[in-house]
């Protein structure tokens, strides 16, 4: 730190976990952090998945410097052993620590754009001595400009889902039926939506906990809505290691997710449709959904899509910024190599700090589920470990900064997204050791000048 930003707050963007962990950091480390968030109140987009199971337990998703702020109030740590859903994690948790942080914490307030005060991109003359200077928007419509000594980005990736199209992009047609896609683990609890999905065929679109998620739960309310059906599209084929780590995941609940997505295909909940990246979507006379493949291959009559296929980073108010990010992942340049699902298809994803998080320009750092660009394999464990680095780093505490205090399980996944461009039939089973999967048919599928 300079004398120029003595008496300035470090920013905090996003009132999420690792966002109010930061602040905690900052705290315990004597910085001063100011935390903005874009929602109405703490941990907004952990409230939009309220009705999901973590797979990771209490004694996994608490931080130690959060505990010691919350200690005071009286909070009660709940068991550790127990398995909270995003709405337990919000009540007994988030909320509470936000309210612990008051008034350090800043709703309704939406970053718009950071840069160093009096200086774009460009300009090198003096550039680490500046503040950054924040650019906000409330939601009255007011803006704000603040000056801030550091820049913690914790805002994650909820905000931007990836597209169903297979290359990145959205599918021909994808935003014309917006009414009958979602991105999003369905609440069935819920009655409206419960009614979307009951007695239907859905289509879900991704390969990973979210979509085993969906798959469960479609499966679950089959039992009570006969003509209740899920077909899996998957751009890979079918492997050991479709399902995940199973019985031998380090993490016991995400692994009994693949077991329930292989169930739900057991017992005939579910059909799988392998090999197929989707380049379009039609809608028919009679109001229901085509997916159409690249390769002319047609999923018809299906009445709703839920596309599961991951989340990416929202860099549009960084433009300003000097960030050093891989041109494959847009993670951290030194982080990527770690992470990277076309090398990493199974084992640890390594503790990391404030030296793999560090860019170009100085005294900025991502965390979280942002750090991790577009791959999927990030933890709450992981982002604590990160913005305990950091504040330490910020702090000027370079020993504690380096120093890991981590140890992370197994991902129990094999097969990254490198896998996808192998030839279906060619596929082995991976590294992971997991159990015996059923044999999956392919059912409602037509292709050019034929039907099955």
């Amino acid at each position: 730190m300079t004398s120029d930003t003595t008496g300035l707050p470090v920013l905090v963007i996003g009132a999420g976990p690792i966002g109010l962990a930061a602040a905690a950091h900052l705290l315990e480390r004597g910085l001063e952090p100011l935390v903005l968030e874009a929602g109405p109140s703490a941990a907004t987009a952990v409230r939009a998945w309220a009705h999901v199971r973590l797979f990771s337990p209490w004694a996994e998703v608490v931080d130690p410097a959060a505990e010691k702020l919350l200690a005071p109030t009286g909070w009660a740590r709940p068991d550790g052993a127990a398995y909270p859903t995003g709405g337990d994690w919000v009540a007994q948790y988030l909320q509470p620590l936000a309210d612990a942080l008051g008034g350090r914490v800043r709703y309704d307030s939406r970053v718009t754009g950071v840069a160093r005060a009096g200086r774009d991109r460009i300009v090198d003359a003096d550039r680490e001595r500046q503040p950054f200077t924040v650019h906000v928007e409330h939601a009255d419509g007011r803006e704000e400009r603040l000056p801030v000594r550091a820049v913690v980005d914790a805002s994650g990736t909820w905000a931007t889902p990836n597209p169903l199209g297979a290359d990145g992009l959205p599918a021909l047609g994808e935003r014309a039926a917006a009414d009958r896609i979602s991105y999003r683990v369905p609440d069935l609890r819920d009655p409206a939506v419960r009614a979307r999905h009951a007695g239907r065929r859905t289509a879900v679109v991704g390969s990973g906990a979210s979509a085993f998620t969906a798959l469960a739960a479609l499966a679950e309310l089959a039992q009570d809505a006969p003509g209740t059906h899920a077909v899996w599209v998957l751009r890979r084929g079918l492997t050991g290691s479709t399902y995940g780590g199973g019985s031998a995941d380090q993490l016991p609940a995400r692994g009994a997710l693949g077991l329930a997505a292989a169930a739900a295909v057991e017992n005939g909940h579910a059909t799988a449709l392998t090999g197929f990246r989707t380049a379009a979507v039609e809608r028919s006379t009679d109001g229901t959904l085509t997916l159409v493949s690249e390769d002319g291959t047609r999923a018809e009559e299906l009445d709703e899509v839920l596309v599961l296929t991951g989340l990416r980073p929202d860099l549009s108010f960084l433009t300003e910024l000097r960030l050093a990010l891989d041109d494959r992942l847009q993670a951290p340049v030194a982080l990527a190599p770690l992470i990277d699902p076309n090398q990493h298809s199974c084992g640890t994803v390594y503790p990391h700090g404030a030296g793999e998080l560090a860019h170009p320009e100085q005294d900025v750092h991502l965390v979280g589920m942002k750090s991790y660009g577009r791959a999927p394999t990030f933890l709450a464990l992981t982002g604590y470990e990160q913005v305990r680095s950091v504040a330490a780093a910020l702090a000027g505490d370079h020993e504690a900064a380096a120093r890991v205090e981590l140890t992370l399980p197994e991902t129990g996944v094999c097969g990254g997204a490198g896998l996808y461009d192998e030839p279906v039939g060619e596929q082995s089973d991976g590294c992971c050791g997991t159990p015996a999967v059923p044999q999956l048919i392919t059912l409602n599928v037509r292709t050019p000048g034929g039907t099955c």
